[in-house]
């Protein structure tokens, strides 16, 4: 059961459909306006406004509301958690893990995971944090979930809002620099969508450089460096125009906001 169907929520569906790790009949879908689901329908996946129902039938209920309205989610659906069958898992930033089993209520195991929109295509960063009484084979559980749509971090619950800085909101900043890329291509000479794709492929074989030869980034920008070349000048350019202390300042400052949220929250 994924309950809250946003960008999010559609996306994990979407993955999990793709990889083939969940059938169409076992997915529930739960969004407070159904009709807006439409294309998962055609996909013969259920989509209801009755949370309740739908956690009856459920085994892993995935949260995938926004931060504001993760505790009202859980609390609406305590009267149906069942300690030996459900497993909640929380993939908002916000309410912590002790906050989560206290709403849950009793012996409800509780996981926070902090996935990114790239499940929609197998590929997301998704972290996940669970507190040292729920049982090993629950996390295993949920962590094998979140493999099958992308790649799975085990973190201590601390790092959950850092997580979700750098690998959740770190999608838009990825494609914010394939965007102005892009934008400088054109520039150059390149349509448009000639300029997305030369972009777009060029960041994603700059990630799979680093992941299969697990190098440190400046390692693989020295191969491409060469004296007195074009790449050195533009990168040099860049810095000079604050490129690196843009993008940290950026993170920090997602990060700020975070703590803000919970705060208020």
């Amino acid at each position: 059961m994924i309950l809250g169907g946003g960008s999010l929520g559609v996306a994990l569906a979407e993955g999990l459909l793709a990889a083939g790790a969940r059938a169409p009949e076992q997915l529930v879908v739960t969004r407070r306006r159904p009709e807006l689901l439409g294309e998962l329908a055609r996909c013969r996946v259920e989509v209801t406004d009755d949370n309740r129902a739908a956690a009856r039938t459920a085994r892993v209920i995935l949260v995938c509301v926004e931060p504001a309205h993760v505790a009202d989610a859980v609390r609406d659906l305590r009267s149906e958690l069942d300690p030996e069958r459900h497993v909640l898992v929380s993939c908002a930033t916000g309410v912590g893990l002790d906050a989560l089993t206290e709403l849950a209520g009793p012996g409800v195991p509780v996981v926070l995971a902090m996935p990114n929109t790239a499940l929609a295509v197998g590929a997301s960063m998704t972290c996940i944090a669970a507190r040292d009484d729920v049982p090993v084979a629950v996390v295993d559980e949920v962590a094998a979930l979140f493999a099958s749509v992308g790649t799975v971090e085990r973190i201590p619950e601390e790092l959950i809002a850092a997580s979700t800085v750098l690998g959740a909101c770190g999608v838009a900043y990825a494609l914010r620099f394939i965007r102005a890329a892009s934008q400088g291509g054109i520039e150059i000479g390149f349509d448009a969508d000639t300029a997305r794709r030369i972009a777009a492929q060029t960041a994603f074989g700059a990630a799979k450089l680093l992941l299969d030869h697990e190098h440190h980034p400046e390692r693989e920008i020295d191969r491409v460096t060469t004296p007195r070349g074009c790449t050195i000048a533009g990168l040099n350019e860049m810095e000079h125009r604050g490129f690196s202390s843009a993008l940290i300042k950026g993170v920090t400052t997602s990060y700020a906001k975070i703590a803000r949220i919970a705060e208020d929250g």
